[in-house]
């Protein structure tokens, strides 16, 4: 009999960010009836929050050229969530007015990141995040902020937490308290996360943060168990294991999303999301794409997937 039990959250929220972390660093043009056929894959699903896409220039990201018509395209899944990545206002103006209903702030963690994701130091670049911020209060439309890199930079290392709770300050005098923590380029530790989360909760006790947790080096779903600890309950994840940002030097992509609800599932957390299905979608993907970014369940399949047992085991005892 077992007398100790690992306490955890029952319910968690999985947000799909392939249509927009992982097909952004795809280099072969996807269709966008193919974009929309695959968001309406992943309603089909159970889930219930989508990352879209990303409203930024098309010179930068060419990939999400079509982000008018694929959000316009896909406005009858009414019961889904959608969201948008936004680098300027700008780009907050065009999801607006393509029927997006919430906006997700970009900032990253460490000057040397954000000169090379957004062409300003961490200071300036949260300076210029206001405008969008007023734009979407004005316009009645919920917004969220980010911290890229929050748990490690590839040009600087580690993040000193003074400078992520001095980010959240920022943050918070913007009216801004629901955050998404990325560990973009995969550096982060279970520790580093709870011990991070735990100081974060105690100073910004009425913050909503979630966990954007990229599998660089295979520490995503061990790190997702520690933010579930600080009883973080909602997570970023993309279908098939893409992703990557264009700005982290050997970033691999997100944490699968069939690998975390299989993974949640196993452990007694509810996602409202049929797994089965959510596997079918993920081939789908990868079919799509013609590669996957490393899931797991795409290879091994989940575990209620028993096999034959060998020949001759029968006649065994």
């Amino acid at each position: 009999m077992i007398e100790n039990t690992l306490m955890l959250p029952k319910k968690a929220t999985i947000w799909e960010v392939c249509p927009r972390d992982g097909f952004q660093m795809e280099r072969k043009w996807i269709p966008t009836e193919q974009k929309i056929r695959l968001i309406h894959r992943f309603a089909d699903t159970g889930i219930k929050h989508i990352e879209v896409t990303s409203f930024v220039h098309p010179k930068a990201i060419p990939q999400l050229k079509d982000a008018e018509e694929v959000v316009k395209s896909v406005q009858d899944l009414t019961d889904v969530k959608f969201r948008a990545l936004i680098p300027n206002v700008r780009g907050a103006e065009r999801a607006i007015g393509a029927g997006v209903k919430k906006l997700k702030l970009l900032l990253s963690a460490t000057d040397s990141h954000s000169l090379a994701n957004s062409n300003a130091t961490v200071k300036d670049a949260q300076a210029k995040l206001l405008p969008i911020v007023d734009l979407a209060h004005k316009s009645n439309i919920e917004i969220s902020g980010s911290i890229s890199v929050a748990f490690g930079c590839p040009f600087e290392g580690k993040v000193p937490v003074e400078r992520l709770l001095s980010i959240l300050e920022d943050y918070r005098k913007m009216g801004v308290t629901e955050i998404s923590l990325a560990d973009t380029s995969g550096t982060g530790d279970p520790k580093l996360i709870y011990d991070v989360l735990g100081v974060m909760k105690q100073e910004f006790p009425e913050f909503i943060f979630s966990m954007h947790l990229h599998n660089t080096r295979g520490m995503a779903f061990a790190n997702a168990v520690a933010a579930l600890q600080q009883g973080v309950t909602i997570f970023d994840s993309s279908a098939a294991g893409l992703g990557g940002c264009p700005y982290a030097p050997n970033a691999a992509g997100n944490i699968a999303s069939e690998d975390i609800v299989h993974a949640f599932h196993e452990m007694g957390i509810e996602t409202g999301i049929d797994l089965d299905k959510l596997l079918e979608a993920a081939k789908e993907v990868k079919k799509t794409i013609g590669h996957d970014g490393g899931s797991f369940l795409l290879k091994a399949g989940p575990n209620s997937q028993l096999h034959c047992k060998p020949a001759g085991q029968e006649k065994l005892g």
